[in-house]
C-alpha cells in the first residue's frame, strides 16, 4: 500500500448490501485527530501504518481501511492486514456485518446513516457499531469520477420487545 500512488479503482458489487461473519479478522489500529469530524492528521496516521505494514511484509487485503468515528475531535482507523504487524496494535475484529455502499460528496454522510439504519431495521439488525470505508482518497475519487463510501455496521437481531409479543 504506497499511499503516494492512486488507490485502486473500488469495486461496489462485493460489499453493496451484503452480510458476512467475520472471526478474528486481523486489522492493525491507528488515530486521527479530528475537528468536528474532519480528520487533521489522516496521511500522518496512514503513513506510519504503511511503514510498519511495509517493514511486516504484510499486504493491505481489498485496500480496507474502516474509520471509526468515536466523537467530534477523534477517529479511529483500522487497516485490514494479511498477518500480524509487529510493533503495530493488532486488532482482530469478529461479529456479523452489515455493509451498503454509497456514491457522492461526503456531506451527505448523515444522509447516509439515516438510510443504513434504515437498511438494517429492514432486516430486523440492531448496528452494534458503526465503520466507514472510505474506498479511495479525495484525488482518486476525482480521477476515477466517483466517490464510493461503504458503510459498515456490526450488527446483532433486533430484540423483542413487550410489545412485539403483543
Amino acid at each position: 500500500m504506497d499511499y503516494n500512488e492512486c488507490c485502486p479503482k473500488f469495486d461496489p458489487e462485493p460489499w453493496d448490501e451484503k452480510t458476512f461473519e467475520w472471526k478474528d479478522k486481523p486489522f492493525i489500529k491507528g488515530r486521527v485527530a479530528t475537528l468536528f469530524y474532519v480528520p487533521m492528521n489522516f496521511g500522518g496516521t496512514m503513513r506510519k501504518l504503511d511503514a510498519k505494514i511495509k517493514a511486516a511484509g504484510a499486504q493491505v487485503p481489498d485496500f480496507m481501511c474502516l474509520s471509526e468515528h468515536t466523537s467530534k475531535w477523534h477517529m479511529d482507523v483500522y487497516v485490514a492486514v494479511d498477518k500480524e504487524v509487529p510493533g503495530a496494535e493488532n486488532v482482530p475484529i469478529s461479529g456479523n456485518f452489515l455493509s451498503k455502499v454509497y456514491e457522492g460528496p461526503y456531506r451527505e454522510t448523515a444522509q447516509w446513516c439515516d438510510d443504513f439504519k434504515k437498511f438494517a431495521d429492514s432486516k430486523d439488525l440492531d448496528v452494534e457499531k458503526w465503520y466507514m470505508w472510505y474506498t479511495t482518497c479525495p484525488k482518486c475519487a476525482k480521477k476515477y469520477g466517483k466517490n464510493y463510501v461503504v458503510i459498515m455496521g456490526k450488527v446483532l437481531p433486533k430484540k423483542a420487545t413487550v410489545a412485539d409479543c403483543r
